[in-house]
Formats: C-alpha cells, structure tokens, sequence
C-alpha cells in the first residue's frame, strides 16, 4: 500500500500584496502528478488546507479541483482533516458529495464517516468519531486511520475539566486513541494516526519552528505540546500538520512525521526545502518512508548588499525569488535608487536600508547638544535628524515633511 503525506497547502495565503495562488497551483498539480507517479492508493492531508476561514474563491476551486484529480476517479482515496487556519464547517460542509467522489473530509476530532461504497471498489467499512477504516482498490487489507483535526479550547472544554489543562489533554487524547485503537487496529490491516498538532518527544528537544505564521499553536484546553509517548503502540506512522519544515519528530512507537507545507511561506522560511513524504506500508510491519523534494515555486530570500550594483546584479540573476532586500548605506534610499530595483525584479517584498554609522550616535544624550528653538520648523528637523542619524535629511524627506506640516497647517 502507498499513501502519500501532505500538510499545511494554506490555500489564499499571501505574502504582503503578493498573491501565491499561481505558485499554489503549479505545487499542487505537482503533488497530483507525484501521486500518479507513484500509484499511491491514498493521500493524507494534515490540516491547514486553507489560510483563513473564509478563503477566496480562487482557493476554494482550487481546493476542490485538485481533491477531485488526486482521486483518480474515485481509485484513490483522498483523506483532508481541519487545521487551526481552518473553518471546521466548511470542511464538513461537502461531505456528501466529496464521498461520492472518494473525498473524506474531518473538521472536528469526533467527526464521523458515514460509511460508504463506489464502484471503484473504494469503500468505507467502518467509521466512529475520529476513526474510519478503508478498503483500498487493488489491497487485500484495510487502510485504519485515527483522525484527529485541530480543536479550539471552547471546543475542548467540554470534554475537560479546568483544572491541570494540559495533562489532562494528553491523558484524553490518549485514552481517546488507545479505545480506537484497541478496538480497530489489529495487525490485519494498516494503522495510522493523522493529526494537526503541536508534536514533541517527552524531554527531548523541540521541534524546530521556524515559520513566522505557525508558533507553537496553544492547542486544545490551552496544552502546547502532546509528547510522542501518548500515541498507540499499534500505530505505524502518525502523519503530522501545523509546522512548515519536514522533521521526523520521533521514529518511537512509530515514525510521528511533519511532512512539511508545500512553500515557503515566511521568510524564516528562507532557503527552506520543501517536501511530501511517500510511505510504503504493509500489516505488521514498518513503514517505509521516503521525503519527495518539491521544485514548484518561488524561493525566498533574505539578501544584504553593500551598493545598488551588487543588489542589481543578484536581483536580475535570481528572477524566481521574492527577497526581503537590505541595502547597507552611508545615506537613506532616495527615490531613483528605490525605482531602478524595483524595476529589477517583480518580487520584491521590501527593501530595508541599513544606514552605517547610526549604532555609534543612538547612544547620545540629546539633551546635552544645545537645540535653538527659535529656528523653523524645517530647521529643526534638520538638526534632529542630524543629530539622531549623523547626516542630513535627502530632498524626498524634506519634501515628504514639508507635505505633513502642511496638512497639519
């Protein structure tokens, strides 16, 4: 049996002005063609499927379109659960259809899979809340899939008291899965665990969260970490949402995997290598996991340059790139300089000027310098700008400042 991991698409999302559908939309038909590639029998999807509640429509048909491929007709089975971007209705809203379709859809953790069967042979045999078991076309044995989609601490509290909130989760999301577990996930079949939490091995290190959008999120009754040690014994792989980098968190019980989103979509994302994790599992036995590098869209970069030629120069040889753009200067960026980059490169998200000399004057009393408050306004901006920043004010300051006391007049 093949399936194939995939997480945190965060359809909609934007990085300043600049929209990433496109991008979005050449990686996921990347993923659709890896899937076919493969013969993968099922694809994961661990939350974050799009960036706000309420995502454009763009990313809707998105969504829709390519869950509609990955099936294959109804030959794959195409599993998606809600993540903390995620409005938990509208993933539940188009069960019916998506079903007919081979789509299962989980927004909440008791979500239930009305049971099911195409003619594809793709079949629903059993389902309760947070569980569902598969017939998979062409495998002699079942696909059991524990399901938990991210939960917000209102939804939780009914389940938990106030006390101790953290420890109670684990103690509950575990007692929760070791029933489901026991129940349903023999070495009969193939077991795992999809979720989109905050993952981490009891004691051990952290995982590494460098995404700027996705801080350690504070889950259900307020926990931020469940430890590895709370998953079930039977289970052989948990496929994992919410952080940005792929990282094997544990390989004990079994491999609990971040598969990675699909694009950078921070700067601390920088440089950062995407991927989709293709596993190859069998009843009783390891999973085999194998991460898929993606190729398919921009790059980001943070850059420095010391002069508008060497920034010039990187900006034309590196076109597919947004970059964070710091230009190290003895003066402000004026207007020409600010024009001639922008001219250079389409994606370009800001550009910070790093003005030297200014750490030796931001320890100055300003109170000791002798300030003549008779002077006019102009003047005295220009002094205090001398004397906080070491140089004059350029043309496009003043005029931007003569523009202000004028309104202000």
């Amino acid at each position: 049996m093949k399936i194939l991991h995939t997480a945190d698409w965060h359809l909609g999302k934007r990085l300043n002005e600049f929209s990433r559908i496109e991008e979005q939309r050449e990686v996921l038909d990347e993923i659709c063609q890896l899937a076919e590639q493969h013969e993968v029998d099922a694809v994961l999807i661990a939350g974050d499927l799009y960036d706000t509640f309420n995502p454009p429509n763009e990313a809707i048909e998105l969504f829709y379109k390519t869950l509609h491929r990955l099936t294959a007709g109804g030959r794959r089975a195409v599993i998606g659960i809600a993540g903390n971007h995620d409005s938990p209705d509208r993933i539940d809203a188009p069960d019916p259809l998506a079903r007919s379709c081979g789509i299962i859809l989980a927004g909440r953790p008791k979500t239930t899979v009305k049971e099911c069967k195409l003619g594809s042979g793709l079949e629903v045999l059993k389902s309760e809340p947070g569980f569902v078991e598969l017939c998979l076309p062409g495998n002699s044995y079942p696909l059991r899939l524990l399901l938990t989609p991210y939960a917000s601490e209102t939804t939780m509290r009914q389940h938990l008291g106030e006390e101790d909130k953290e420890e109670e989760l684990r103690q509950s999301l575990q007692k929760h899965w070791q029933e489901l577990a026991d129940a349903h996930c023999d070495d009969k079949g193939v077991n795992m665990l999809m979720a989109h939490l905050y993952v981490m091995e009891k004691g051990g290190p952290a995982p590494e969260e460098d995404s700027e959008g996705e801080r350690p999120i504070l889950h259900m009754g307020g926990a931020q970490a469940i430890y590895t040690e709370n998953f079930p014994p039977q289970m052989q792989y948990v496929a994992l949402g919410h952080l940005h980098r792929c990282q094997v968190v544990s390989k004990q019980p079994c491999p609990a995997v971040y598969s990675s989103s699909p694009l950078a979509y921070s700067f601390s994302e920088a440089h950062q290598p995407k991927f989709v994790m293709l596993l190859e599992a069998e009843p009783g036995k390891p999973v085999e996991c194998t991460p898929i590098r993606l190729q398919k869209g921009r790059t980001l970069a943070r850059k420095e340059f010391n002069s508008t030629e060497e920034a010039l120069q990187w900006l034309q040889a590196n076109p597919n790139t947004f970059v964070e753009l710091t230009l190290v200067s003895d003066t402000y960026i004026d207007a020409p300089t600010k024009k001639a980059l922008l001219r250079a490169h389409d994606g370009i998200v800001s550009i910070i000027p790093k003005i030297t000399g200014v750490e030796e004057l931001e320890g100055q009393d300003l109170k000791e310098k002798k300030i003549n408050l008779q002077q006019s306004r102009e003047a005295l901006f220009r002094d205090y700008f001398q004397q906080r920043k070491g140089q004059e004010p350029n043309d496009d300051l003043m005029q931007l400042f003569r523009e202000i006391v004028q309104e202000q007049s």
